[in-house]
């Protein structure tokens, strides 16, 4: 048996996407078949049928109908799948066989643009990779159709920067070259669960320079990296290939230097929740959702942007801050500013949906409705003197040629559907005018004649009506039919209580009127397309000013969360001190009631109080604390006014947290060996620059295990002059409480916990010294553990702490400062070497110091006791005690 030819040219069309669920458009449906019916049906719970073709057995076959086709397709594309759409290309009435079909538009989760399925505050970003694996260069390139943004990078391969890259623009898509690793793929779906799409080499480098230079305006090979251009080239091939079409408004290489941007890696973006919570992946709870007020999408788009960006360069910084500053002093203007801005429409993706060809008229309204606010808005900024807000005003375009020309030829109250008529003014086009009158003056006479006709008849229920099968007609209700003059009509439709009946005059005025209708419907979409072209040249433009708009937006947003909620400005300097009164949480201080939140101070420098350990109880709030002293960092060099009393914050070039911890047993890592790792990144790329987060480093395997790693990690990061970074580091191992003072930069401090007959109160205040208890019991007691089980917890507490001699420990640091400052002065002459043009110090060839062991120095401890005892004036019972305690201390080296 051989295949119908529907289905023969079916299979030939489905051939060309594979990967794809082809919808295969018939009349009025489109439908599915073979294995895309099957996951089609499943995902979009349809009926699944079948329909004869030509082989043996039926074609497993679901459809839906066109009109109703987005809401099905962004269902199948927000599931990770990709849907082509085939469409009939040619007029069926012309057609001789079969209708000729193909494939029109491949929609994709990077490349969907329907705003209906998009988050308005939150860009869709397709993501290219290209390396060189001869030069180990990288270039990745983001894209955002729905607005034509297009970011680009490069820098030298390193796994954890492309994943930190990754995981700052969110892409839902990522093409990439079948000559990178296979294991570095891997890591990418472990961690980001999207599509991937893998192409040859030369998808990416065939005619490179002849596609973007014809593409991007601002194109120059001499600028960056051929690995650069390669990822833009395969990006750019992916979106024509998909789109059937060039996109006029990505127009523009957007070029940014990650060195740029505050770096924070995937993991203290997830810690410190700044977009979206741990937990359940909301908004609500994290920093975003406490900054943003914005009133427009593209502000919103705009302050995702930068909280997952915050600036190093301290000019940009104190820019905004005296942008924010300004309105916040500007009450009065900065109300009416946020009323324009409130009536201001998505203009970045109304620009997208233009260079698409997607537009239609009621999206021109709005987007004419948005430019009319610019006037208003440039007239407000005149009262405004902050640098960046004047050159804002100054670069802000008013488009009033757009406006005027959307004016003068756009309805105001435009149909959706484009093949309906009525989207031209009247007076925008004389034939179109001409047209619309033949229109109305032959309904007019329609009209009338229904009223002569039943006045010659006397029938009064006569009625003139229409439909698309028979044009007008005369109906007439079969008890009247005796009355109808028969000479003049024929018969056209009989039906069960009526006949419908043809006049000459009125066969004649039918052909006059339908053909004024078709002419006019056709004419204005005609003009319609004119007016979208003639606009779509400005697109430029248009970007700039919603750029603008959108930035603006971010400053008012900042300065409202600032007035609502007491925040101040920060002091911004690059000496390396974080000096922070009355600090508080911006998102905890705002879920807790009443003003419960407990203000908090920090002092932290690069010199003598480098890093903070930070001891207590669980639950007292030490995590809390440290993640507020980050978020103040991180909103600061946002640009953004800040939770505290004052603060005097230092640039930071990185933030890196530890907090908390899972096993990864899909990739076969226990939660000590993903806790290990994490640190391992962070003493590999911190420097005296960043600013550090360590949260019970070493608790997932044994105490002295984990207690010699805390101390060993501490001891590093003071010790190396390349690292020496800002360090809140918090833990239950008190015995670290003892490098205060004897290791240069280790201050202690401590959770307040009040005692009230035996019940705990947490004080949530941080003061300097150490804890010497960790409360356990009584946190599980609040916890509601049974009583019997708490009292017996007690007990044995008790006993282990009898029996548990830590002198040996306790003693290590203060006998040893000597022993530490040697190797500190060892690690500054043998292995570090100061360069004058980065201001850094360098690891030289060699072994790094040697570091303080805990066993070694117990053992000189003990071999110094037994030295030192005065044998001769030692009782005899004194001798005895003498020598148990010797052989428990050796027992336990």
């Amino acid at each position: 048996m051989a295949l119908t030819p529907m289905m023969k040219q079916y299979i030939q069309i489905k051939e060309k996407c594979q990967d794809c669920i082809l919808f295969f458009r018939l009349g009025d449906f489109y439908e599915m078949f073979f294995d895309d019916a099957e996951i089609a049906a499943k995902e979009l719970e349809l009926v699944l049928t079948g329909r004869d073709c030509g082989l043996e057995k039926r074609a497993p076959m679901c459809g839906i109908p066109y009109h109703a086709a987005n809401s099905y397709i962004g269902k199948l594309v927000g599931r990770g799948y990709k849907v082509a759409i085939c469409e009939q290309i040619e007029d069926p009435s012309l057609a001789k066989g079969i209708v000729k079909r193909d494939i029109v538009k491949i929609i994709t989760p990077g490349t969907y643009t329907d705003s209906n399925f998009l988050e308005e505050g939150k860009n869709n970003f397709i993501m290219s990779i290209f390396i060189d694996n001869e030069t180990d260069l990288c270039g990745l390139s983001f894209a955002d159709i729905s607005t034509g943004e297009l970011y680009c990078t490069e820098t030298k391969f390193n796994l954890s920067i492309i994943i930190d890259e990754i995981s700052k623009f969110n892409p839902s898509e990522i093409i990439y070259q079948d000559t990178i690793d296979e294991c570095v793929i891997n890591t990418f779906k472990e961690k980001f669960p999207i599509l991937y799409t893998c192409f040859e080499n030369k998808f990416f480098t065939d005619n490179a320079e002849n596609i973007l230079r014809e593409q991007f305006n601002n194109y120059n090979k001499e600028l960056y990296t051929n690995e650069l251009f390669y990822s833009v080239c395969g990006l750019f091939k992916y979106i024509i290939e998909t789109q059937k079409s060039a996109l006029s408004h990505i127009d523009s290489l957007e070029y940014y230097n990650i060195v740029d941007y505050l770096v924070i890696d995937s993991n203290s973006r997830r810690n410190l929740e700044l977009t979206e919570t741990i937990r359940n992946n909301s908004k609500k709870g994290s920093l975003l959702w406490v900054l943003d007020k914005t009133n427009t999408s593209m502000g919103a788009r705009r302050l995702r942007k930068w909280v997952e960006q915050p600036l190093v360069k301290e000019s940009k910084i104190t820019e905004r801050l005296l942008a924010v500053e300004e309105l916040i002093h500007n009450i009065h203007y900065h109300e009416e500013l946020k009323e324009s801005l409130k009536n201001i429409y998505d203009i970045e993706r109304i620009v997208g949906k233009i260079s698409c060809k997607s537009v239609n008229a009621k999206e021109l309204i709005t987007l004419k409705k948005s430019i009319s606010k610019i006037p208003s808005i440039k007239y407000l900024l005149k009262e405004f003197n902050s640098n960046l807000i004047v050159s804002m005003n100054e670069k802000l375009d008013d488009l009033k040629d757009i406006f005027s020309l959307l004016e003068k030829s756009i309805n105001e109250n435009p149909p959706i559907n484009m093949k309906e008529g009525n989207i031209i003014k009247q007076g925008f086009n004389d034939e179109i005018d001409k047209l619309r009158e033949a229109k109305i003056n032959g309904k007019n006479w329609i009209s009338n004649l229904e009223k002569n006709e039943r006045e010659l008849t006397g029938i009064k229920s006569l009625k003139v009506g229409y439909n698309k099968v028979f044009g007008y007609y005369i109906e007439v209700t079969k008890a009247n039919l005796h009355l109808i003059p028969e000479d003049r009509y024929i018969r056209k439709q009989t039906l069960s209580n009526a006949e419908r009946f043809i006049i000459p005059e009125l066969k004649k005025m039918e052909e006059e009127i339908l053909g004024a209708e078709d002419k006019l419907i056709k004419l204005e979409y005609e003009i319609f397309v004119s007016i979208r072209e003639s606009i779509e040249k400005e697109n430029d433009r248009m970007k700039k000013a919603a750029k603008i708009i959108s930035e603006l937006d971010c400053l008012s947003s900042l300065a409202t969360v600032a007035l609502e909620n007491n925040y101040v400005k920060p002091k911004i300097n690059e000496s390396g001190v974080i000096e922070i009164k009355g600090g508080r949480h911006p998102v905890v201080e705002k879920v807790l009631k009443n003003n419960s939140f407990v203000e908090n101070d920090t002092y932290i420098d690069n010199k003598d109080d480098q890093l903070l350990i930070i001891t207590g109880p669980n639950m007292a709030g030490k995590s809390t604390y440290m993640r507020q002293v980050a978020l103040i960092t991180l909103m600061a060099q946002i640009g953004s006014f800040v939770p505290a009393n004052t603060a005097n914050i230092s640039i930071c070039d990185k933030i890196f947290t530890r907090i908390g911890a899972s096993d990864d047993l899909a990739a076969g890592k226990s939660t000590f060996m993903v806790e290990m790792c994490e640190v391992a990144n962070i003493l590999k790329n911190a420097t005296n620059r960043s600013l550090v987060l360590l949260d019970e480093v070493g608790r997932g395997t044994s105490t002295f295990d984990g207690l010699s790693i805390a101390w060993s990690i501490i001891e590093y990061m003071c010790s190396i002059p390349r690292i020496r970074c800002k360090t809140l580091f918090a833990t239950h191992y008190h015995e670290l409480i003892k490098l205060e003072g004897e290791i240069t930069g280790v201050k202690n401090y401590s959770i307040a916990v009040k005692n009230i007959d035996g019940e705990i109160v947490f004080l949530r205040k941080i003061v300097p010294g150490g804890a010497d208890e960790s409360y356990g019991i009584e946190v599980a007691k609040l916890a509601g553990l049974p009583n019997d089980v708490v009292k017996r917890a007690k007990e044995i507490l008790a006993e282990l702490e009898s029996t548990n001699d830590t002198a040996n420990i306790n003693c290590i640091a203060k006998e040893n400062k000597t022993l530490l400052t040697d190797k500190k002065s060892d690690a500054m002459t043998t292995n570090e070497e100061f360069n004058e043009e980065s201001k850094e110090y360098t690891s030289k060839e060699g072994d790094l110091p040697k570091q303080l062991n805990i066993l070694d120095i117990s053992k000189d401890n003990l071999i110094n006791e037994i030295k030192n005892i005065d044998i001769l004036n030692l009782t005899l019972i004194d001798g005895f005690n003498k020598l148990y305690d010797i052989i428990k201390k050796a027992n336990s080296i």
